[in-house]
């Protein structure tokens, strides 16, 4: 039985789609954080050894925005284990901007609700902030080994 090359080239397109609807670090990187936002772009951090990579695009795109900062220039900050949100976070900086990707849950509702994104900052002022649409979230942000975040 022969298939129209037409479903087979719309067959191999959607798996290709599908696949990259996830996480997309290099093999020799580590996923630290990757979601989707509410307009179909993608928020992905990298635990690449030596630098942490970010990078803001459409899924299966070249990212709009690629950055790799020096390990030792990125930071964290870890929830400490007091009060009821639980949050975790890493800024990679990139000249005068900073991308602060955060992570952060109401452990005292029901519902858990996850609230993540990236706060876009420069010279410490925030210019904005792209949320991730509820249920696309991946962190891995927990013990991360950088430095305190000031």
């Amino acid at each position: 039985m022969q298939y129209p090359r037409t479903l087979i080239f719309t067959l191999l397109v959607s798996l290709n789609l599908a696949g990259n609807a996830v996480a997309a670090c290099d093999n020799d990187s580590e996923t630290l954080f990757h979601c989707l936002t509410k307009n179909g772009k993608q928020i992905e951090v990298c635990d690449a050894g030596k630098t942490i990579k970010y990078s803001f695009g459409k899924p299966g795109k070249t990212p709009e925005l690629a950055i790799a900062a020096k390990r030792d220039d990125a930071s964290t900050w870890q929830w400490q284990g007091v009060g009821r949100y639980m949050s975790y976070s890493i800024n990679i900086p990139n000249g005068e901007h900073n991308y602060n990707v955060f992570w952060g849950v109401d452990r005292l509702t029901e519902e858990h609700a996850e609230d993540a994104g990236v706060n876009v900052e420069k010279n410490g002022a925030t210019l904005a902030t792209v949320n991730c649409k509820a249920g696309t979230v991946t962190q891995n942000l927990e013990g991360v080994d950088l430095k305190p975040a000031e």
